[in-house]
C-alpha cells in the first residue's frame, strides 16, 4: 500500500489525534457541497492578491494531476475560482481545491463532483492582474502549507502533514485507527467511565 493510499483510510479525525493542533485547519473552510469523498493529495500552494484569481487560473495549467491546490485568497469579496476553472482542474486530474477564501458557480461543483472546501461562495469573479510566485509556503486555515505536504480533507476537517513527517505520522495514526478499531464502545465506556470519575475525585466533586 502506497503513502498516498494508507493516508486515504485514515480520517482527518484519526490524523488530529497525533498531530499538533497548528496541522488542523479551521472549521470555516468545509466542503462545498454534501456527500464530498475524501481528498487525499499533495499540496500545491497558491497565493492570490486581494480582489485577484490570476494564479490560481495558472495553477490549474501548471499543478501536477493528482494534487490538492491549496490556496491562501486575498479576501473573502471576491471569487477566486468558478464552474469553468473547477471544470478544467478536473479534467486535468487535480483532486480538489482547499481555499482559504471564496468560490462561486457552486451548482456546477456540485453537479460535477468536484470537490471544493472553501468558506463559502460569492458570485463576483476577482480581477487577473497580479503575480505570485506558485508553490511557496502559504497560510490556509490557520496552517502553513508547504509544497508536497500531504492534504487529508473530508466532512471531519482539513489536516496537513508536513512532508518530511509523513511516514512517522502515518505509522501513528495507523497505530491509533487499530486500538480504536478492536475496541468495543462498551470496553470503551467502561474505560472513559472510570477516568472521568477518577478527574472528578481528584477535582473534589462529589455527586
Amino acid at each position: 500500500m502506497t503513502t498516498h493510499s494508507a493516508f486515504q483510510a485514515l480520517s482527518p479525525t484519526t490524523l488530529a489525534g497525533v498531530l499538533t493542533r497548528d496541522r488542523i485547519m479551521d472549521f470555516g473552510i468545509h466542503p462545498l457541497w454534501s456527500g464530498m469523498p475524501r481528498v487525499v493529495g499533495l499540496a500545491y500552494p497558491v497565493r492570490c492578491a486581494p480582489g485577484d484569481n490570476l494564479m490560481l487560473h495558472a495553477a490549474i495549467y501548471r499543478a501536477p494531476p493528482a494534487s490538492v491546490i491549496v490556496v491562501q485568497a486575498g479576501d473573502l469579496d471576491y471569487a477566486v475560482a468558478g464552474g469553468n476553472v473547477c471544470a478544467v482542474a478536473q479534467k486535468r486530474g487535480i483532486a480538489a481545491f482547499v481555499i482559504d477564501g471564496v468560490i462561486r458557480d457552486l451548482a456546477e461543483l456540485r453537479q460535477n463532483r468536484f470537490p471544493v472546501f472553501a468558506r463559502g461562495v460569492m458570485p463576483i469573479p476577482g480581477e487577473k492582474n497580479i503575480v505570485h510566485p506558485l508553490g511557496q509556503p502559504v497560510t490556509c486555515g490557520g496552517v502553513l502549507v508547504s509544497l508536497g505536504d500531504v492534504v487529508v480533507a473530508d466532512e471531519e476537517g482539513i489536516v496537513v502533514i508536513p512532508a518530511d513527517q509523513a511516514e512517522s505520522v502515518l505509522k501513528s495514526a495507523q497505530i491509533r485507527a487499530a486500538k480504536d478499531a478492536a475496541d468495543s464502545l462498551a470496553t470503551w465506556e467502561e474505560r472513559h467511565r472510570e477516568r472521568i470519575d477518577s478527574i472528578l475525585r481528584d477535582k473534589g466533586y462529589l455527586d
